[in-house]
């Protein structure tokens, strides 16, 4: 019932009838890792960075300053085989009000129950909400975040890949490099996650650069 509640509060933060195929400049996916090796106050960090970058006034003038100055996001945990969730669904962002409604929803809802590393599962959901995405958008981007590589995926990252850039779509990723191992997560993404024009590897160097990498990452796939 809580995880009803959230989902309607998101809705009801979109500018325009949800249905309405209202035109937005992005339509943009936001990928986050829920899988067992985010610990508790990792996973908050993520969730944390997410509502800060989006309400930074860089990134909503970045949104404003696009031909119809409103992109719609999306939040969706990934992890498990098969099962990644869908927690925020498309809010269409237009101003700072929009933003803080998304991001509270972002805070407020549980962790989803997530496993080992299935990036290409969460890659097939994405795709799917952008093929549904019921905003007109000009351009879809996913944005996968996470500290690991793909592990256990039913799809893997490469074909899932393969298949939304065929479908036009664009997949960045940032990855969170906490451990001195983690460094070989960056070839790993940009040889089996990103694709389409312009795809790019953002990096977070620890905790304290999260949001400041997430803002990056924002900026360029918005503008």
């Amino acid at each position: 019932m809580r995880r009803r509640s959230l989902l309607a509060a998101a809705v009801a933060c979109a500018a325009g009838p949800a249905f309405g195929r209202e035109p937005v400049d992005v339509a943009l996916v936001l990928a986050t890792d829920a899988s067992g090796s985010i610990d508790d106050d990792e996973f908050r960090l993520q969730k944390e960075g997410i509502a800060e970058a989006i309400a930074d006034p860089r990134v909503l003038a970045a949104i404003a300053s696009q031909p119809i100055g409103r992109s719609t996001f999306a939040y969706l945990e990934w992890g498990s085989p098969g099962a990644p969730s869908l927690i925020v669904p498309w809010t269409v962002i237009a101003g700072a009000a929009d933003a803080a409604c998304f991001g509270e929803a972002i805070m407020r809802a549980p962790r989803s129950l997530q496993s080992w590393n299935a990036i290409g599962d969460a890659i097939v959901l994405a795709t799917d909400l952008l093929r549904d995405c019921p905003f007109e958008a000009t351009r879809g981007v996913i944005d996968v975040a996470g500290d690991g590589p793909d592990m256990r995926s039913l799809t893997p990252a490469s074909r899932a890949r393969d298949a939304a850039v065929r479908e036009g779509y664009v997949i960045n990723a940032l990855a969170i490099v906490l451990r001195p191992a983690a460094r070989g997560l960056v070839d790993h993404y940009a040889r089996d996650v990103i694709g389409g024009p312009g795809a790019f590897v953002e990096v977070a160097e620890g905790r304290g650069d999260f949001v400041t990498a997430l803002r990056r990452k924002l900026l360029r796939e918005i503008a």
